[in-house]
């Protein structure tokens, strides 16, 4: 019983891992539910910034100073993680603006973040659209690590005519290395921690009819229970289809905006042997809870064997989807090194 379009939900809720109240795991059938998410591409700019709102003055428009008037200030919407807040080593310095950012501002905007980490750290920017721009590590981070952002956009234009006023700031750590893989055709989830496996788990994906997300997702959140309802995901809203479900499951580790989860599900309480999921990874009960409590924020989680292809790197923290060469494309300053 699952998910595919879940519903808007505030960022700093999510952020926050406070419990959403209705999602659906990601079906065949859906586009990448980023649309649903904060600075979605899907209704700004392409990722990568190589296009900007179709706004440049013509000839004979009104002068540029007169098209572009002064607004609110530019201002951040949402930044993760929060500080004081340990994380798994694929989460990524998420930042959402509260209005587009224009394409000849965005490296500016970039140079006005400092990033310190306690050792020195090789990675890139990478605009998602004119509202998100994400930082990730080449590579995953090192645990341990200490993270310190200061992004001191007083003054700072948008491109718009629209400036900074504040400056804003997070400090977090990178905690233990814990990774999961999700094994398809092997009905099976593997969890390790810094190499070393702590549980083989027998688990269930999406159907053929409704894969899983390939790829590498990174933990959004943990809900101690979600209602996962298959209208809100348009998969189905007739009670009578044999897809409708309406339900509230326990022990929730989110992995994509688009709704899918590896949870525990009444509909398959013993996995291990079939496809009973609409895009979700299904756990025994024990199996769920032991998870939903090892899980934080960040940690990666790897799909293998579905044919869905990989969930786009905007889809929740997906980062470590978009190859290398890719993410440096849509970054004004390229890859950096921080300081230490």
């Amino acid at each position: 019983m699952n998910h595919t379009r879940s519903l808007r939900v505030p960022f700093a809720l999510v952020v926050a891992g406070l419990l959403l109240t209705v999602a659906g795991c990601a079906g065949s059938g859906s586009t990448s539910d980023a649309a649903d998410s904060p600075g979605s591409s899907s209704t700004s700019p392409s990722a990568g910034g190589t296009t900007s709102p179709s706004s440049t003055p013509t000839a004979t428009s009104t002068p540029k100073k007169k098209h572009f008037p002064k607004g609110p200030p530019m201002l951040l919407d949402s930044i993760a993680p929060l500080s004081g807040t340990t994380v798994g080593v694929a989460m990524p310095i998420s930042i959402a603006f509260t209005d587009p950012v224009k394409v000849s501002a965005r490296k500016q905007i970039e140079e006005h973040i400092k990033l310190t980490t306690s050792a020195q750290v090789t990675g890139a920017w990478h605009w998602f659209s004119s509202q998100r721009v994400d930082f990730r590590p080449k590579t995953f981070w090192t645990p341990g690590t200490t993270v310190s952002m200061v992004a001191s956009l007083n003054h700072v234009g948008d491109g718009y005519g629209r400036y900074g006023t504040h400056s804003y700031t997070r400090t977090f750590t990178i905690g233990a290395d814990v990774r999961t893989h999700v094994y398809v055709n092997k009905h099976k989830t593997v969890v390790t921690r810094n190499g070393k496996v702590l549980r083989t788990m027998p688990s269930d994906a999406g159907s053929p009819q409704f894969p899983s997300w390939d790829g590498t997702m990174a933990v959004v959140n943990t809900s101690r229970t979600v209602r996962m309802t298959s209208c809100s995901v348009q998969i189905a809203c007739d009670k009578n289809d044999p897809n409708f479900y309406d339900i509230v499951l326990p022990w929730d580790v989110r992995i994509t905006w688009s709704g899918t989860f590896l949870h525990y599900s009444t509909g398959d309480p013993y996995p291990g042997h079939s496809y009973g999921s609409h895009g979700c990874v299904h756990l025994s009960y024990a199996d769920a809870k032991w998870y939903y409590n090892l899980s934080k924020q960040g940690d990666p989680v790897t799909i293998t064997g579905s044919p869905r292809g990989k969930a786009a790197g905007d889809n929740g923290y997906a980062d470590y989807d978009v190859p290398w060469g890719e993410w440096l494309a849509g970054s004004g300053m390229k890859q950096f090194t921080t300081q230490t």
